[in-house]
């Protein structure tokens, strides 16, 4: 069987088995809604105040997408490796010709499709709800490889909290105690200026903080906020470029983390 029949196999798989979980597939695109509602249309934003929304809405788009493009993975593949690791499926694995970087490779399609679709639904919120004003240009198609590899990076993040910790339930409170502070912390909801000077450097440390500053930089229209390296040579390229390095390297620990048997 070839690579392309053994990935595609599995991917196959794996989206049948998402899409018999309803209550996951409702949460996956009923979650970000919610927050839209509340926080774009609720609470709205103040750009000549100041508080927590003090930026234009396009400022808060990354924000949105980061809900699904952060919890999404990292609480689905999370989960699957943890169940794989009680019903010995790995095991199983190992006796047939599917590698294990293969095996997180189709979960990371199917994450990739399940998170597009949901990110596209957050896109058309967000103008239509919150009133966005989008930077409009080829750049937007930008959105697709920036929100595929941040899907990739946290899949890869995910098949590590699922080796290392005992339990769905030990993934599940793994991954929210890593997934709500990156959410606040990686200029998405907060933005820096609105935190202290010590702590700046440490946002650089975050890989969603790359996505984010990318995903503004083609999405926002200059006249209307200063976007983070809009000064230098297509900004979004290096977020991007920054972005492709960490997804790899964090893909190929995910795979190695992979159990061999149970």
């Amino acid at each position: 069987m070839s690579l392309t029949r053994r990935v595609g196999s599995e991917t196959t798989a794996a989206a049948r088995g998402f899409l018999r979980r309803r209550t996951a597939v409702f949460f996956t695109f009923f979650f970000p809604v919610i927050i839209i509602l509340i926080f774009g249309a609720l609470v709205q934003t103040n750009p000549t105040g100041g508080g927590l929304f003090a930026e234009p809405p396009v400022y808060y788009l990354p924000a949105y997408l980061a809900v699904v493009v952060l919890f999404t993975p990292l609480s689905r593949v999370g989960s699957e490796v943890a169940r794989h690791r009680e019903g010995n499926r790995f095991e199983k694995l190992a006796t047939t010709p599917l590698a294990r970087w293969e095996w997180l490779l189709a979960q990371t399609l199917v994450n990739v499709a399940i998170i597009g679709g949901a990110a596209i639904l957050i896109f058309v919120l967000v103008v239509f709800v919150t009133g966005a004003e989008i930077a409009v240009g080829p750049q937007l198609f930008a959105l697709v490889p920036f929100v595929a590899l941040a899907v990739a990076l946290f899949c890869g993040v995910g098949a590590i909290l699922g080796r290392v910790a005992d339990s769905q339930d030990g993934v599940i409170a793994a991954s929210n105690g890593i997934a709500i502070p990156l959410l606040f912390l990686s200029e998405t909801f907060v933005a820096p200026d609105q935190l202290p000077d010590w702590f700046l450097p440490a946002l650089n440390l975050s890989p969603l903080t790359y996505f984010s500053r990318g995903v503004r930089a083609v999405t926002t229209p200059r006249a209307t906020i200063q976007v983070e390296g809009a000064t230098g040579v297509a900004p979004w390229l290096l977020n991007l470029g920054v972005l492709a390095v960490l997804a790899v390297v964090f893909f190929v620990l995910g795979a190695f983390a992979l159990p061999r048997t149970d």
